[in-house]
């Protein structure tokens, strides 16, 4: 059997107003009565009818989420974050893998009040229609007609290379995907040669391209690393899933990390603490990345403006064990 509010109210001996602005958070009921309505309303086990929601407020207190073709731990990690911070806030989310035109126009029939749209890599012109969207990975180069979040891979390659540079290391390799056709790929192969180039240390010698993002692309490109007559002291890595790869073929052939070889990596989620070796890391954390997207979700559905059209977050660096001093 639904529970209605009138069998809260009925039971709480409280009006059906009452009991719909308690539900509501409203700050016209008194504290006391609106902890024993929404008390009672879980012992009942009340849930909310939407389409009644809808009517009466026009809006629908859903988010979606489009994660279109995907499979990176990253972002996996970080769609998990972005559904725990909307749980911690009034709106419920709902998630969509379908290519993007096709969750656009779901989401539309849903009358959701917001959506969030993972756009990495994608090379197509979205228009948002009349739902407030918000993007997450979409290069500033692309002309956009919403707003966009995003971490700094520019920087964060940047102050990889300074913090080892700290530690005395002038041999540096990068082993990351340059692929052309990959805006942020390339923004973090600019922000390490553009280090490299700072600090006067050596050239595009010091690269290999991974032709890839996954584990197996940083476990081939390091097995090619350890052929090369003269071994670096350092390694940046170009994302999670490659320094995975990175790390089992140093382990494998016995160079070991951080005495022989130091290794920092893009990227900064729970996970890399967990790796062989625990693994500093720079970049945004998806904890800090999931509360901006979700929060300026909000802010957009709840006053239709934000401060900022591209916001680009500052990335932070992460000491575990896999740097230490070069060995002179």
């Amino acid at each position: 059997m639904n529970i209605t509010i009138k069998d809260i109210a009925t039971l709480a001996g409280v009006s059906y107003s009452t009991v719909s602005k308690a539900l509501n958070g409203s700050p016209l009921v008194k504290e006391d009565t609106k902890r024993k309505i929404v008390e009672i309303a879980k012992e009942m086990g009340y849930e909310p009818n939407i389409a009644a929601q809808r009517l009466v407020s026009k809006n629908t207190k859903i988010i979606g989420l489009i994660w279109p073709t995907i499979e990176r731990t990253v972002l996996a990690t970080l769609v998990t974050k972005i559904s725990d911070e909307i749980a911690n806030t009034s709106y419920s989310m709902v998630l969509s893998v379908d290519p993007i035109q096709k969750a656009m126009d779901t989401f539309k029939k849903f009358q959701v009040d917001g959506i969030i749209l993972f756009e990495e890599n994608v090379n197509i012109d979205i228009n948002p229609n009349s739902t407030p969207l918000i993007a997450y990975g979409v290069s500033r180069q692309r002309n956009y007609q919403y707003p966009i979040i995003d971490a700094n891979h520019e920087q964060a390659m940047y102050e990889a290379v300074h913090y080892l540079y700290g530690l005395g290391h002038r041999n540096i390799t990068y082993i990351g995907d340059i692929s052309p056709i990959d805006p942020f790929q390339m923004e973090k192969y600019e922000g390490f040669k553009k280090a490299m180039d700072k600090f006067g240390l050596a050239g595009d010698e010091y690269i290999i391209d991974t032709r890839g993002l996954d584990w197996y692309n940083g476990y081939v490109a390091a097995t090619k690393l350890l052929e090369l007559n003269s071994l670096p002291t350092a390694i940046v890595g170009g994302s999670y899933d490659i320094s995975g790869g990175i790390i089992r073929c140093l382990k494998e052939n016995n160079v070991s990390i951080p005495e022989d070889i130091s290794v920092i990596s893009y990227d900064n989620i729970p996970q890399m603490a967990n790796m062989e070796i625990p693994l500093n890391c720079i970049g945004v954390s998806v904890e800090a990345l999931a509360s901006e997207i979700v929060h300026s979700i909000i802010n957009l559905v709840e006053t239709e403006n934000l401060e900022t059209q591209y916001k680009k977050m500052t990335p932070t660096l992460i000491e575990r064990s896999s740097c230490a001093y070069a060995r002179t």
